[in-house]
């Protein structure tokens, strides 16, 4: 039987919240909807929308199914990736995702502009494009 005690510690219930809220935060700066804009339909302040977003607040089941009805997303998209097995988790273990998905503001304006693209095979042509780039590209 697995050992579900660590779900009750503090680092894996931030771990999660946090990772959330940067899923939040990516779909939401994607689509191009502000922490007001996003705060408004929710009917909260936009500080307790960043608080979602850095984890320090945690999102509420209903909230998080308003937040992915109002970004278009199923409520599964915020905990996709989030690969810590709880069985597996021992003292100092860390999470197996990358918290920074969109360090800079180049990466989330790519994939705004990406999305707007209507025609899903010119959609794909260019994931082609940067993937034959890529692959030339020598690795630091």
């Amino acid at each position: 039987m697995a050992d579900y005690s660590v779900l009750k510690t503090k680092s894996f219930r931030n771990s999660l919240d946090l990772y959330i809220g940067k899923r939040v935060k990516a779909r939401r700066f994607s689509l191009g909807i502000s922490q007001e804009k996003l705060g408004g339909y929710l009917d909260i302040t936009f500080q307790q929308v960043q608080k979602y977003e850095k984890g320090i607040n945690r999102i509420s089941a209903s909230t998080l199914y308003n937040i992915a009805n109002i970004l278009g997303v199923e409520l599964s998209y915020f905990v996709e990736g989030y690969q810590q097995q709880p069985s597996a988790l021992g003292e100092g273990s860390k999470p197996t995702y990358e918290l920074d998905q969109f360090p800079k503001k180049e990466t989330a304006e790519l994939l705004r502009f990406f999305y707007k693209i209507p025609d899903p095979s010119v959609r794909k042509k260019i994931m082609d494009l940067v993937k034959a780039i890529a692959s030339t590209q020598k690795n630091d």
